[in-house]
Parts: C-alpha cells; sequence; structure tokens
C-alpha cells in the first residue's frame, strides 16, 4: 500500500481566550497522495486556513494543536520541537499565501529572497542558487527572468506577484504545497492562468497539493478530490467530475448536495425548510454541526426575455447648446 503524502487523522485546533476555548478544527481527517490536488472547500470561518496552518507548523498562540495526528510520507511531524519543524517547513512544505504583496519582503529584491530561501534548505552556491532562482521564475510564466529578478516586489502586477510566490514555494523541490486561497485577490483571467500553473507544477513534478479556497469554479478545474468543511468539521468528501456537472447541467441541486459548506443565496432549502444560520464559533463545541446546508441552484429560474425597445427621442435633443454668456 502506497504511503500517501500527507495523512491527516482526527485533527482538533482550539483557541482559548479569557472566557471559554473556542474550536477551529473538530476531528477533521484526510489524505493526499503524491501528485493528487486535494481541494478543502468551506464557507468562511470554517477552518481552512487553520488546517492548512496547523499542518505547516504556524499556529500561534493563544491556538493550539489540542488533539489528532498529522503524518508527512509516514512519518508523524505534529509533536516535533520547532526547530526541526524549521527544517520541514520550505524543505519538505511549501505554502503559497492569498496575499502575494504581505508574503514578500518589499526591502528585498524577488531574487534575493529565492535564493536565500534555496541556499537554506539546498546545499547550492550563490551562483548556482541564483541560476535555479531564474530558471524557477522562467517555469512560473515570469517574462525576462534575468531582468526581473533584481526588481522589487511593488514593481510586479498581483499576478505576477503571485507567480513569484509560487516558485519560493517550489524551490527546494518539497513533497507538498499547501495553497492558501491563491486565487482570492487575482482578476479572473489572471485566475485561471494561476489554476494552469498549479494543476502543471503538480503534474510535472508529482507534487501533492492542498488547495484552500472558497470558489466553487476554482475546486471544480484543479481538485481531484475536495472535503467540504462545516462548522470547524470535515463533512464530505467527493470527486470533483460532480461538481463540474453540477456546473454543466443548472447546478443541480442533487448533485451539489455534497457541497455541505458553501453559503446558500436563498433563506430555504429545496425541500422548503426553513435554513438555519451557521453556528458561531464560541457555540461549536455545545451544538451539533449543521447538515442542511445545500448548493442551490444559481440558474434555477430562466432566463428572462429581452425585448428590443425602439429609441425614443428625447425632448430636446436636436437642439444645439446655448451659448454661454462670457463673464464680464
Amino acid at each position: 500500500m502506497t504511503v500517501p503524502v500527507l495523512s491527516v487523522r482526527n485533527l482538533e485546533v482550539e483557541f482559548r481566550t479569557r472566557r471559554d476555548t473556542l474550536r477551529a478544527i473538530n476531528g477533521v481527517s484526510f489524505d493526499i497522495a503524491k501528485g493528487e490536488v486535494l481541494g478543502v472547500v468551506g464557507e468562511s470561518g470554517a477552518g481552512k486556513s487553520v488546517t492548512g496552518l496547523a499542518v505547516i507548523g504556524l499556529i500561534d498562540p493563544p491556538g493550539r494543536i489540542s488533539g489528532g495526528e498529522i503524518y508527512l510520507s509516514g512519518t508523524r511531524i505534529d509533536h516535533l520541537p520547532p526547530e526541526e519543524i524549521r527544517r520541514i517547513r520550505g524543505k519538505r512544505i511549501g505554502m503559497i499565501f492569498q496575499d502575494p504583496l504581505t508574503s514578500l519582503n518589499p526591502l528585498y529584491r524577488i531574487g534575493d529572497q529565492i535564493v536565500e530561501t534555496i541556499r537554506t534548505h539546498m546545499n547550492l552556491s550563490e551562483s548556482a542558487a541564483r541560476k535555479r532562482a531564474i530558471d524557477l521564475l522562467a517555469e512560473v510564466g515570469i517574462p525576462a527572468p534575468e531582468k526581473r529578478i533584481d526588481a522589487y516586489p511593488h514593481e510586479f502586477s498581483g499576478g505576477m506577484r503571485q507567480r513569484v510566490v509560487i516558485a519560493l514555494a517550489i524551490c527546494a523541490e518539497p513533497e507538498l504545497i499547501i495553497a492558501d486561497e491563491p486565487t482570492t485577490a487575482l482578476d479572473v483571467s489572471v485566475q485561471a492562468q494561476i489554476i494552469a500553473l498549479i494543476k502543471r507544477l503538480g503534474r510535472d513534478h508529482g507534487t501533492a497539493v492542498m488547495l484552500v479556497t472558497h470558489d466553487m469554479g476554482v475546486i471544480a478545474e484543479t481538485s481531484d478530490r475536495w472535503p467540504a468543511t462545516t462548522s470547524a468539521s470535515c463533512k464530505s468528501r467527493v470527486r470533483c467530475r460532480g461538481c463540474r456537472r453540477s456546473r454543466r447541467a443548472a447546478r443541480s441541486t442533487r448533485v451539489a448536495r455534497p457541497c455541505s459548506t458553501v453559503a446558500a443565496s436563498s433563506d430555504r432549502s429545496p425541500s422548503g425548510k426553513a435554513r438555519t444560520p451557521s453556528p458561531a464559533i464560541s457555540t461549536t463545541p455545545q451544538r451539533k454541526p449543521q447538515h442542511e446546508r445545500v448548493v442551490l441552484c444559481r440558474c434555477e429560474k430562466p432566463a428572462p426575455r429581452l425585448r428590443r425597445l425602439q429609441a425614443v427621442a428625447q425632448p430636446g435633443a436636436g437642439r444645439r447648446p446655448s451659448r454661454i454668456p462670457q463673464g464680464g
């Protein structure tokens, strides 16, 4: 049996406050195989990003992993000391953050940042690391990488900055890449390019990808499987064939039912029952997670017919503008 690149078992993450303990993750379990893209989809506050941060060991106090196990290629990593986690972070697990502008240091050239990361995790000289940085920039689609390597982050567009962050994530040839909503701050055309880039890199390098997003379109185009999270729990896991079929077949409610965490655009479910709002994080440990959250069709109602109107002459449309009196 092939050992998965990442295996998470009954993961629990909680944040302690003065009044209560807030549980952000409650019993999440999933596996990611080599070369697979796993999409983690859920509504805002469902715990998607916290799951990725827990895997890479970036949960800051007062947050902590209160239960469960995390395995990287068969080795448990959730109980390792901070120094050993730092060796894994960047070398074996890469991270693509949501906002590339805040992920890059504005005071350093992008080449310096990539070269520093390469030399930290790989035994390469300065010239060899710079050559590899140029090759990485060319691989992620940066034009004229020999010149742009000496540019600062503010000299790049949003899509180009995100490509630089992806180059940083893959520079040490990691086994796993965690992409935390990598297309949220980008326009639609650039989103498509970044999606194609992530798919190609995972296929060419055999890297497992954990894609965190709330965009069902990104999930359908990128992921092989996607677990849905709601109320800090992992509720369902389906193949993306059904997601694509739901998009083609007018967002069928029956097919989209496994998408249990995408916020619905109506106050009532297809069965006519009143929709119950998602519980707050402070009440998650005391209440059972909601099971009636489903995706509604965006195309349930037929598009209205358009009727051509005749142009109506506006009063005074043919008059010449009056001369403006000259000031004295």
